[in-house]
């Protein structure tokens, strides 16, 4: 009898730490982002905002330690499904965060649909993400492509602009940003005069400001990010249009590029989801925090992967860590109130942010908020069934 005991009390005793051992155990987070060639920066400043928040929360996520698992996706579709499998088949990863470029994350999209792993988009607007490719395990913390492209569109013809050209990367986040700006611009009076586009990467512009030099347009709206709005913004300027046609864009445009394109970007107007100077207390500790952890000011970018964490939380925080209560855990961070530095938001059926979008005029090094393009925008989420 006495042995029996002794031996049930040995098997507690080593039970207890395994058990607490279990419960410990890392969450393990792919991180999908480019990591080199033209969104470089945009990958990194996304990774920057998510781990300022677990390290805010005392780095731990419902009591998780997170373990990272990172993928230079090199804003590349041809090698995305082949990269996400990697992470869900032999990395084990509990959840993916990305991406920034949307045609890889188009490809991400449809490699989570069937196996069910959740996936936070913390950047890549592509439409068919809340559309038809929808599903109760994908959710953004950024925007859709129509969304600030829409909010464009609707400044231009509220500034009284009658002829629009339209410029932009031939991918899905150039054409739908493009469609949400002519579908506002032509609602409000407004029309689409020409369309020009590009293959992406290329920055070759020249042969197209000849082009909008030779429409004469009251205002150019235009869809570059990174490096390309860099030297276009710059090409623009160069080619004698700044002084001639009013460039609008997406605040893309001018977000992470202000001090490369320097002098000719300032003045330029653009509308997004974010901008510098709010002045509220949500956005001043984070862009404080920031500064003082990355020795960096945050962008648009940074605000994205900082929400792609607050989401996380919101899910494993309803189901106190138990990744495997994911069915619990997706429902939470569906209906989560996100406290974001760009404002308070809420995500919509299909998992896009339901958001302000607010009009920017580039001051210096800041893209300075001087208004709201409209208000609580959601995204149409055209062939998406989750309702």
């Amino acid at each position: 009898m006495n042995i029996t005991r002794i031996a049930l009390a040995a098997a507690v005793a080593l039970a207890a730490p395994l058990a607490a051992q279990a419960q410990q155990a890392k969450l393990k987070v792919g991180l999908m982002l480019p990591a080199t060639g033209t969104f470089a920066a945009l990958g990194t400043a996304i990774e920057n905002g998510f781990r300022l928040y677990v390290d805010e929360q005392g780095g731990k996520l419902a009591g998780r330690e997170i373990e990272f698992v990172r993928v230079d996706d090199e804003s590349d579709p041809s090698k995305a499904t082949d990269n996400v499998n990697k992470l869900i088949k032999r990395d084990n990863v509990d959840v993916i965060v990305g991406t920034v470029h949307s045609g890889v994350a188009l490809a991400m999209a449809r490699a989570v649909r069937e196996s069910g792993t959740p996936l936070i988009v913390p950047n890549a607007g592509a439409d068919a993400i809340t559309g038809p490719l929808c599903a109760a395990n994908i959710v953004r913390s950024s925007f859709s492509n129509w969304q600030p492209g829409f909010a464009s569109g609707v400044m231009a013809a509220q500034k009284g602009y009658k002829r629009a050209v339209t410029i932009y990367w031939n991918y899905a986040a150039g054409q739908e940003s493009a469609k949400g700006f002519t579908e506002a611009f032509e609602k409000g009076g407004g029309k689409v005069i020409k369309e020009l586009t590009l293959p992406f990467p290329n920055v070759e512009f020249q042969a197209l400001l000849t082009e909008i030099a030779a429409q004469k347009p009251d205002v150019v709206f235009a869809f570059f990010a990174g490096a390309g709005a860099a030297k276009f913004v710059k090409d623009y300027d160069a080619a004698g249009l700044r002084r001639s046609t009013p460039l609008i864009g997406s605040g893309f445009l001018t977000d992470g590029v202000l001090e490369a394109q320097g002098a000719s970007a300032q003045g330029l107007q653009t509308a997004l989801h974010y901008a510098d100077g709010l002045n509220t207390p949500r956005d001043n500790k984070f862009r404080a925090a920031y500064a003082v952890r990355y020795k960096l000011q945050p962008d648009v970018y940074a605000v994205q992967g900082y929400d792609a964490a607050q989401i996380l939380a919101a899910g494993l925080n309803a189901v106190k860590g138990d990744v495997k209560n994911r069915d619990a855990m997706l429902t939470a961070m569906r209906k989560a109130s996100i406290d974001s530095p760009r404002g308070k938001y809420t995500l919509a059926a299909a998992g896009n942010p339901v958001q302000d979008f607010y009009i920017r005029e580039a001051k210096g090094r800041d893209n300075a908020m001087t208004g709201i393009a409209v208000k609580v925008l959601p995204d149409p989420a055209r062939g998406c069934n989750l309702r």
